[in-house]
């Protein structure tokens, strides 16, 4: 787990909400603060798709953040920033798979139950937190060290300016 200061928030928030940058993470959970809370948990209904919407979400469990990020903007834009806000995000399981090969760590997919990024703004700072989640107990601590690199180099090749 790494904690990363963003230095440009304005930058960060244009590449959040109004570019594709953060669209391929899955969306676990948000909330902003405005002149209400607005709470929102990813977790897929599946009962509300036609079958045919079925066969294209597969057996992923949460939304994307690009199916929910212009949502997001609406509540967000306006002339006044929110007071906070805060969003889970989390690497599809696809994307751990690779991870896992391309660092050639001994996990399987099935050990990993989550790769996490927990985006917080408090109304002035913005920060990145990672979180690896297990399914199993290990102390080998490979598969975050791994995570936390992955996470530091994506902020770098998206422009986005960090302090460790």
């Amino acid at each position: 787990m790494i904690l990363l200061e963003i230095k440009d928030v304005k930058e960060c928030m244009s590449k959040l909400l109004l570019a594709d940058a953060f669209d391929p993470f899955l969306f676990i959970e948000g909330e902003i603060v405005t002149y209400n809370t607005f709470k929102m948990d990813g977790y897929l209904k599946k009962e509300f798709f036609t079958s045919e919407e079925n066969e294209v979400i597969g057996s992923r469990s949460y939304s994307l953040w690009k199916d929910v990020r212009e949502f997001c903007f609406s509540i967000i834009k306006g002339k006044k920033t929110p007071l906070s806000f805060k969003f889970v995000f989390g690497l599809s399981d696809s994307n751990i798979e690779k991870l896992l090969k391309q660092q050639d760590l001994s996990f399987s997919s099935a050990d990993v139950q989550g790769l996490y990024i927990n985006l917080r703004y408090d109304g002035q700072k913005l920060s990145c937190v990672t979180g690896t989640s297990m399914n199993l107990f290990t102390m080998d601590k490979s598969l975050e060290q791994a995570w936390d690199k992955m996470v530091h180099k994506f902020f770098v090749q998206k422009g986005i300016e960090i302090d460790v």
